[in-house]
């Protein structure tokens, strides 16, 4: 089976979508090619580092969002583990490991096929999802890689939820 794909340009260019959100909330942001837009945004753990890519030729618009975490030999299967438990709670994106450079990175994709057109607000959500996700595991991976704990324990310190207020 054949899949026909159009790489006519498209008026409603994704990424013009990413830099209006960018705009709107007074992120800076580059575009260092025709097909991606980086913005650093900061969080209460680390800096993230957010590329959205336009993947035209499959119609998809993909988020990644690196953190400055570099994970040691020693605890990349332990790291993998973790990847694996945290991907298990999270409905949208996924963290992966990248081995070549021992970087963790939140990745979403945004089907944008038919002419989809993406918004602001989509833009924001997929950016707001990975960025909450990065700060609700972060102290995970920080557990795993630095403090030399288990995948097991990680997740239990992190999962639990608070009631009340102190």
């Amino acid at each position: 089976m054949a899949f026909a794909v159009d790489l006519t340009p498209r008026p409603d260019d994704p990424l013009n979508a990413v830099a209006d959100m960018a705009t709107a909330n007074e992120w800076s942001f580059e575009r260092d090619a025709e097909d991606e837009i980086t913005l650093v945004v900061g969080g209460g753990w680390a800096t993230y580092q957010i590329s959205f890519t336009w993947m035209r030729d499959i119609e998809v618009l993909h988020l990644a969002c690196a953190f400055e975490l570099s994970v040691p030999e020693a605890r990349r299967t332990e790291v993998r583990d973790l990847v694996v438990g945290i991907n298990e709670q999270l409905w949208i994106g996924h963290f992966d490991v990248w081995m070549q450079n021992a970087m963790v990175m939140f990745r979403h994709a945004m089907l944008l096929g038919g002419g989809t057109v993406a918004s602001r607000q989509q833009c924001e959500a997929a950016l707001g999802s990975a960025v909450e996700s990065c700060e609700r595991f972060y102290p995970a991976f920080q557990y795993v890689t630095w403090a030399g704990n288990s995948a097991r324990d990680a997740m239990d310190r992190v999962m639990f939820e608070t009631a009340g207020r102190a």
